[in-house]
């Protein structure tokens, strides 16, 4: 009997995947009112396995032939020039902000004390790379129900120190890019577009519509579980700026000044005939290094399920909208005779945009408990969440900073950011959430109003 090739065996192995996968992970169960609805969850099926098992034989282990794939992808779906794969999406926050700090972009260059205007709405990764760093974010309020930042207050913000402006897009309802990116354009600053919750997200500016993360200089994603899709772990930086990618690139990749992927040596041909620095010339390129960078590579593996997501991910965005659109058509059918928008603030989509949602925001209004709505749901099966840290300055990594004055700016009053602490939460609407789930968790909301 003749020995199988390397391929031949590969292939029965994966063959073999494909039909556990499908035999014990992709089983549909009916939805039975009282089990747990999750806010979010992976959605995949075997295609995700197959390339993971595929990439696992393969064994390469760090970025490799599926990272190159995935980049080249995900550039392609964005509009974009370039995209860096990291190994998450807060290493994608961190990259995005140091490549600002590079000396390569000489008098642009954010130097420790020049401020980044931001808010204190949302979660904390936007926020930390600045603080790390030693640059000052300057927080201002956000608007109710668009939970994005108020851009009346950005020309309050501006300072002769004030460098750059890092937001996100919160729970994938775009920020109004038209006007922000008009004020960084009008002051010559740096836009970083958070867009871990928004990506599929579409905002139209000048008449043309974009995808959020595009129209910054630079923006960033995360491919945690939870998100828009996933690689388990893992992230993405993205700009159409060459030095920007350079910078970005070199941060992610231990601060070097060589730009060969691993695995290959002296694409340029100048290894060892140039003087860097203070180095004796004809120092090993591979060994020179031009930032003080990390290591935030995500493996092959990763990107192997990432390139399999990819192929799903319009499908994903449609879900999510018809999700989406469906609870709170659910919530105002009822509105007349439960009077849900006396007792509750609904979200609603930033004009221009058309999110790729997150999840489902809800505030509630004076004499409704935030507290006893959510024990109710959760109680009833269905998982909530707050707007992450609400107010990020009253949290207790930011009691040194209160207690000195320094290190932060806050321009106006956070109103609306404190009301968001206090009264805030939201659901999910994830792609794997059927109707059937969706129309339960709305009547279990009208029902806990009725408490």
């Amino acid at each position: 009997m003749s020995q199988k090739t390397e391929q031949q065996a590969k292939q029965e192995i994966l063959d073999l995947v494909r039909d556990y996968c499908e035999t014990y992970h992709n089983v549909k169960r009916p939805f039975e009112e009282g089990q747990r609805i999750p806010y979010a969850s992976r959605v995949y099926d075997s295609a995700e396995m197959v390339n993971l098992v595929d990439s696992a034989l393969e064994f390469w282990l760090t970025s490799g032939r599926y990272t190159d794939q995935f980049e080249k992808q995900l550039a392609d779906y964005l509009g974009v020039q370039y995209c860096a794969l990291v190994n998450s999406g807060s290493s994608a926050n961190l990259l995005a902000f140091m490549a600002l700090t590079s000396p390569l972009l000489g008098e642009r260059s954010v130097k420790r004390g020049d401020e980044v205007i931001t808010v204190a709405a949302g979660f904390p990764t936007t926020v930390a790379p600045i603080i790390q760093y030693g640059a000052v974010p300057v927080f201002v309020d956000v608007t109710i129900p668009q939970y994005n930042i108020d851009v009346h207050m950005l020309e309050q913000a501006l300072s002769d120190r004030t460098k750059a402006v890092m937001i996100a897009h919160t729970l994938g309802n775009p920020f109004d890019l038209q006007a922000v990116s008009g004020f960084c354009k009008k002051h010559h600053l740096w836009l970083i577009e958070d867009n871990c919750d928004a990506l599929g997200s579409e905002y139209t500016i000048d008449g043309r519509r974009r995808l959020t993360g595009t129209v910054g200089d630079i923006g960033t994603s995360s491919f945690y579980p939870p998100h828009h899709m996933t690689m388990g772990e893992g992230g993405a930086v993205y700009t159409d700026n060459p030095l920007l990618n350079k910078c970005i690139r070199s941060f992610r990749d231990w601060g070097r000044d060589c730009v060969c992927p691993s695995g290959h040596d002296n694409l340029c041909g100048h290894r060892f005939d140039r003087q860097y620095g203070e180095l004796p010339l004809g120092y090993d390129h591979k060994y020179v290094y031009s930032h003080f960078g990390y290591n935030l590579k995500a493996t092959d593996m990763q990107a192997a399920i990432g390139c399999a997501q990819l192929e799903k991910f319009p499908s994903f965005v449609e879900r999510r909208r018809h999700n989406f659109d469906r609870m709170k058509a659910n919530l105002l059918a009822v509105d007349e005779n439960e009077h849900i928008t006396d007792k509750l603030i609904l979200p609603e989509a930033c004009e221009n945009a058309k999110p790729s949602w997150f999840g489902f925001l809800i505030t509630c209004k004076d004499g409704v408990d935030r507290n006893q709505i959510v024990q109710y749901l959760e109680g009833h099966g269905i998982q909530t969440r707050m707007l992450f840290a609400g107010n990020l300055t009253k949290h207790p990594c930011f009691d040194e900073l209160r207690a000195s004055g320094e290190g932060y700016r806050v321009v106006g009053e956070l109103t609306n950011t404190d009301r968001i602490m206090k009264d805030t939460f939201w659901i999910g609407v994830y792609p794997g959430m059927t109707d059937e789930m969706i129309d339960y968790m709305s009547k279990t909301l009208i029902a806990a109003l009725r408490q």
